[in-house]
């Protein structure tokens, strides 16, 4: 994250602390004065020398405002304020923006008409997200300081890895850790004792839209997440690759809850698979593969009627999927408190 912290602070937040912590002056001879900092690791203690980019691959050379405040960049309280804003915000930036286009341009709105399908529920979803959002970022924030300071095991050249080949085995090595340890969160998540309070919310939705892709409870979506942070902390990981990864799981949260059923495949976990964990509860607890379900015995084959679109927003299909979903609903949660019911049919007279 120091990469992206690097481009932050060149063009936002030196200007931003500059002006809300405005730095000692520092005579500096006859021509005036300095302020005491550097670029990316500077100190109030001396003055600075040089100018250490956190990549080889570009420059960004500091502004003046880089040395005008008293809270340099290396500061462990700029840094965390910096970091948990960066991580807010490029994370609500990310959903709304993918969510938006997969729900424009690819989720089937003729999920509205089916009998799951919440009252409200796009807006019930945003407002989820949004306040979640804010909060996950209160328990990443101290990944991202420790990575920024040099606690994890990010590299940035390919040069650097521990072999040439690692370069290209990390992307691999990523998806199976982290797919493994996430499989067996997102099942203890369903253990009676915290399902109700901690992962229900995200289960509200039978029928997702793209928008109920990082609706959770904030502790869920953290638990959820927590993989992805520790990995560069016990592999080596290149820089660059950890930005693309970061944005890659963002995205492919909003794409298995887009409900366009495309991959077909009993390795990927796609969207299909996952409209069956949202309908049926205890199947497929996997973020990208099959995996680890086939081994925890909890893996479910998509039914083939989801991806012929005739079948798929049948009258029949949609009354087989109800059937099935209250019995397991009612052996997982009790009552249903969900509020869907009257929407879907005045949504179905009025599509119909």
């Amino acid at each position: 994250m120091d990469i992206v912290l690097e481009i932050f602070d060149t063009f936002l937040f030196d200007r931003l602390y500059a002006s809300a912590f405005p730095a000692l002056k520092i005579a500096n001879g006859k021509d005036g004065v300095q302020f005491a900092a550097t670029s990316t690791f500077s100190s109030m203690r001396e003055l600075p020398t040089a100018y250490h980019p956190p990549t080889q691959f570009w420059t960004l050379e500091p502004t003046k405002y880089a040395f005008m405040s008293e809270w340099p960049r290396d500061n462990i309280w700029r840094q965390t304020l910096s970091l948990y804003l960066i991580t807010w915000l490029f994370g609500l930036v990310v959903y709304f923006i993918f969510a938006s286009l997969s729900y424009i341009f690819i989720f089937d709105h003729a999920t509205f008409t089916h009998p799951k399908y919440l009252k409200n529920q796009v807006r019930l979803e945003i407002k989820q997200a949004s306040i979640a959002l804010p909060i996950m970022a209160i328990f990443t924030v101290p990944f991202f300081v420790g990575e920024v300071r040099g606690y994890a095991r990010l590299y940035d050249a390919p040069a650097d890895a521990p072999f040439w080949l690692y370069n290209l085995a990390q992307f691999p090595l990523f998806i199976i850790f982290t797919d493994f340890f996430i499989y067996w969160i997102h099942r203890g998540l369903h253990h009676p004792r915290v399902y109700k309070t901690l992962h229900k919310p995200h289960h509200k939705w039978i029928m997702p839209t793209p928008y109920a892709s990082h609706a959770f409870h904030p502790l869920d979506g953290f638990a959820q997440s927590v993989p992805y942070h520790v990995f560069p902390f016990i592999f080596p990981l290149n820089k660059i690759a950890y930005v693309f990864l970061f944005a890659f799981i963002n995205i492919w949260t909003v794409f298995i809850h887009d409900g366009e059923y495309v991959a077909n495949s009993g390795f990927i976990n796609g969207a299909a698979c996952h409209t069956m964990h949202h309908l049926y509860f205890n199947y497929n607890y996997g973020q990208f593969t099959t995996l680890w379900d086939r081994f925890g015995g909890s893996y479910r084959r998509p039914n083939d009627e989801l991806f012929q679109r005739e079948s798929k927003m049948s009258k029949q299909e949609w009354e087989k999927q109800c059937k099935e979903m209250e019995t397991v609903q009612r052996e997982v949660e009790g009552d249903d408190d969900r509020n869907y019911r009257d929407e879907a049919k005045r949504l179905q007279k009025k599509v119909l």
